[in-house]
């Protein structure tokens, strides 16, 4: 193909050349046929011979015999020239027919018309391509591409670059730019009429945005996803977008109505009673009061501890008037993906959302609804990037106290860092959980089971969302790194300790801070002598 695009660019070239040596050659003929100089030339006669009159005759015939063969020769060469031109023609053209333009197959000028309807026709052949109506498969975690999410004011991003910030008003103009063409997009689709004789339309405006998300493929074009406020509670507004490396086209406009959607959130435990009474005091206020359309099922493996569990979750139900619970025991040996497939098989009801969780995990009523808008039966499973908190007693060590759980929640690069190497916390439909066979339940213990079933989801024709979101967090833990393990094993776990413990500017202060309170020191001496 390369060699073929090669030789037709390289025809136009050589048809000039043939052209300059053609010219070339008719000048030195002409310059070989130009009739000989005045000192060459036969002395005319002198004005008192008496062969005057003969002699000037003799001499205007011979020159005009000259000039009329060296005209005769000149056209004789043009003649030439233009039959050597015009074969040279007509051998471009054959080639050219043999090897056509790919360019011209779309853009034919002499029909602007067709030459439009090819282009959309591209254009739309990108976005099949692309996974706009279904997924593709892939052959490991790391091929899938990343959304980024934002909101009217900030990008919350996976790709930070030089400037390291997870979640930061756009910088790049072009990028302020790019999202703001976008958001602008939507709001006139939404308020164009979408058909004839209709009543009064709601009238949407940049306010009722939000949030979206977006990923680039790069040899196709940018998907955008896009939320709006619909008419009522729980209702939205959904546009989906792309880019396909040229004007934003709309592929979808669709109501979404979320107010029956009911979500399923699992929880396996053993033991943990404290940290489980943190997690219903985040669940009661963010998914019983201000959502409402929760269901919690816990999956506890053991006794111990198992009284106080149930008392919390009994006090709460009490409490918010909350009946929608599950309570199952296991008596065996704890195991994640265990407790989450045993959950998520229990459920007898209609089809549900699964958000599989950990008891260490905080998340916000506007998570559950980004749960609710990037999961569809058969078609889409979420796998959110959650924000993952650093210790609080070294980044706030300095204060007289450490602020409250809410106020630690801040996406800055002192404050935490995208998890973008978990896979535990996801939402899909149980149907689409059922089909693709569940965990594997071989895995015992933690860690595994939730990248096996990432993987499974990747090589189906399933969508996966993978996109930092802002509602949900994983609160910190002290990590216990077990005198068991082997040397290496060991030195693994004191690596992830260490990156879940600060940032690399903190541990560096850490790492420095006898040095640094020495310098202090000095400092103090040599101001008290001044």
């Amino acid at each position: 193909m390369m060699l073929r695009r090669g030789f037709i660019l390289f025809l136009p070239r050589l048809v000039g050349l043939l052209v300059v040596a053609c010219c070339s050659m008719s000048i030195v003929y002409m310059l070989a046929c130009t009739p000989k100089g005045d000192n060459q030339q036969p002395a005319l006669p002198r004005v008192h011979s008496p062969t005057v009159k003969e002699g000037y005759e003799a001499v205007l015939q011979e020159r005009e015999e000259q000039h009329h063969n060296y005209i005769v020769s000149l056209k004789k060469q043009i003649a030439q020239l233009k039959a050597a031109l015009q074969g040279r023609t007509e051998q471009l053209k054959k080639m050219q027919n043999q090897y056509p333009n790919p360019l011209d197959i779309w853009l034919d000028h002499s029909n602007p018309e067709k030459s439009q309807a090819n282009l959309l026709a591209f254009l739309r052949s990108q976005v099949d391509k692309a996974e706009v109506h279904s997924g593709v498969k892939l052959s490991t975690e790391y091929a899938a591409v990343p959304f980024e999410s934002f909101t009217l004011q900030k990008v919350y991003q996976l790709e930070t670059g030089l400037t390291r910030h997870p979640e930061e008003k756009p910088v790049r103009k072009d990028k302020r730019d790019e999202l703001i063409e976008v958001i602008e997009l939507a709001v006139g689709s939404l308020n164009k009429p979408e058909g004839v004789g209709n009543a009064k339309q709601r009238v949407y405006t940049a306010s009722d945005f939000v949030e979206g998300i977006y990923r680039t493929e790069k040899n196709k074009g940018t998907l955008y996803e896009l939320t709006f406020k619909g008419d009522a509670k729980h209702q939205f507004k959904k546009i989906v977008l792309f880019r396909p490396f040229g004007p934003v086209m709309k592929v979808k406009n669709e109501n979404v109505d979320m107010a029956d959607t009911l979500i399923n959130v699992i929880v396996p435990l053993a033991k943990r009673a404290s940290k489980f009474r943190q997690f219903m005091q985040n669940f009661r206020e963010m998914g019983i009061q201000q959502d409402g359309r929760i269901h919690l099922t816990v999956v506890y493996f053991g006794k111990e501890q198992m009284n106080e569990v149930k008392s919390i979750l009994e006090n709460t139900s009490k409490s918010a008037n909350f009946k929608n619970f599950t309570f199952i025991q296991l008596n065996e040996e704890f195991s994640r993906g265990k407790g989450l497939d045993v959950g998520a098989r229990f459920w007898k009801g209609n089809n549900v959302v699964l958000f599989f969780c950990d008891v260490d995990i905080y998340f916000t009523a506007e998570f559950l609804n980004s749960c609710r808008l990037n999961t569809q039966p058969g078609k889409k499973v979420f796998y959110p990037v959650l924000f993952s908190q650093y210790n609080p007693s070294i980044i706030y060590g300095h204060h007289d106290s450490i602020p409250s759980l809410e106020q630690q929640l801040i996406i800055k690069k002192e404050t935490g860092f995208w998890r973008d190497f978990g896979f535990g916390m996801t939402c899909q439909y149980r149907s689409d959980f059922i089909n693709i066979g569940g965990f594997d339940l071989d895995i015992k213990g933690w860690g595994g089971e939730d990248v096996h079933l990432y993987r499974k989801y990747l090589h189906s024709n399933l969508i996966v969302i993978r996109t930092p979101v802002r509602g949900l967090f994983h609160l910190w833990h002290e990590k216990q790194c077990l005198d068991e393990l082997t040397p290496e094993q060991y030195k693994m776990c004191m690596q992830s300790k260490a990156m879940n413990e600060a940032s690399h500017g903190q541990l560096g202060m850490l790492v420095f801070k006898q040095e640094i309170e020495t310098h202090l020191r000095r400092q103090k001496l040599s101001s008290k002598k001044t």
